[in-house]
C-alpha cells in the first residue's frame, strides 16, 4: 500500500471510530462471544509460519477486551481452541497451547478482568490446564469484566458434559432415573453448562469471512445475533468491532420469534 494511503488512514480512522462511538445506541450487548478465526490464513498471506499467526492473534486479544470495556460490555467469551483443534499435528498444537497459556497469563497479570476457563480442560495437557486454572484463581476477586476463555471447547461436548453433571448430581442426591427424567428441562441443563449463571451471548462475532457457527456456544446462542467480519483475526481492528456492535444495536431483535 502506498505511504500516502497509510497516512490518510491514520488520520481518518480515529475520527471515524470516534463518530461510531458517539452514535452507538443505548441497546448494547451485555455478553459478546468472539470466534477468533483466521490466524493460520493470515500467516500464510504474510509469508510466515503458523506459530507467527497464532502469536499475532494472541496479541490482538488485549485490545479487544479494552474495546469491550470502553463501551460497558459485561461478559466476553473468546473461543481460542476447539476440541477438534486438539487433533492437529503435535508440531502445531504444542506451540499453540503455549501461546494460549502465555496470553492468558498476561491477561491475568494485569488484573483488569475476571478470567474463567470454559471447556473440557481434562483433554488438555496437565500443565496447560493448571495454568488456565491458576489464571482464574488469580483474578477471582477482580472487579472487572468477566472473560470466558474457551479452550478445548466444543458445543456438543459442553451439552454432553452438562447432562453428565446433572445426572451425577442427581445420583449423589439419591434420585432414581425415573425421578431425574421427570425433572429434566431446559433450566436444569442450563444450570450445568460451563457458563451457568451468566447471561446468554447477545452478539456473536466471527472473523475471517467464515459464516458458520462451528459449534460455538450451541446452547447459549439460540437467540443471539451474529456478525461475520471478512478480516482475519490478527487484522481485526477497533473499527471492525464498533461496526459489529453498531450492526447489533440497529437490529430489531426477535428472540427467535
Amino acid at each position: 500500500m502506498a505511504d500516502w494511503k497509510r497516512g490518510l488512514r491514520r488520520v481518518l480512522y480515529p475520527a471515524y471510530e470516534a463518530r461510531l462511538v458517539r452514535r452507538l445506541p443505548e441497546s448494547l450487548p451485555r455478553h459478546v462471544g468472539v470466534m477468533l478465526d483466521g490466524n493460520r490464513r493470515w500467516a500464510r498471506a504474510v509469508g510466515r509460519d503458523t506459530a507467527h499467526g497464532h502469536r499475532a492473534g494472541a496479541a490482538n486479544i488485549e485490545p479487544l477486551l479494552g474495546w469491550c470495556d470502553e463501551i460497558g460490555i459485561e461478559v466476553v467469551t473468546l473461543w481460542l481452541l476447539s476440541t477438534d483443534n486438539l487433533n492437529r499435528p503435535a508440531g502445531e498444537l504444542e506451540p499453540l497451547l503455549a501461546i494460549i497459556a502465555d496470553a492468558v497469563d498476561s491477561l491475568a497479570d494485569q488484573r483488569r478482568w475476571r478470567l474463567n476457563p470454559v471447556g473440557a480442560l481434562d483433554l488438555l495437557p496437565a500443565v496447560t490446564a493448571e495454568r488456565l486454572k491458576a489464571a482464574a484463581e488469580a483474578t477471582r476477586d477482580v472487579d472487572g469484566m468477566l472473560v470466558n476463555v474457551a479452550v478445548a471447547y466444543g458445543g456438543r461436548r459442553e451439552i454432553a458434559d452438562a447432562v453428565r453433571s446433572l445426572l451425577t448430581s442427581a445420583a449423589a442426591e439419591g434420585m432414581t432415573l425415573e425421578q431425574v427424567a421427570a425433572e429434566v428441562d431446559v433450566d436444569a441443563i442450563s444450570e450445568h453448562l460451563y457458563t451457568r449463571g451468566q447471561p446468554d451471548p447477545d452478539l456473536v462475532i466471527r472473523t475471517s469471512g467464515e459464516q458458520r457457527l462451528g459449534g460455538f456456544l450451541l446452547w447459549q446462542s439460540e437467540k443471539s445475533e451474529f456478525y461475520f467480519c471478512e478480516a482475519y483475526w490478527p487484522d481485526f481492528r477497533r473499527v471492525d468491532f464498533l461496526r459489529a456492535v453498531r450492526a447489533y444495536a440497529l437490529r430489531e431483535r426477535r428472540f427467535g420469534t
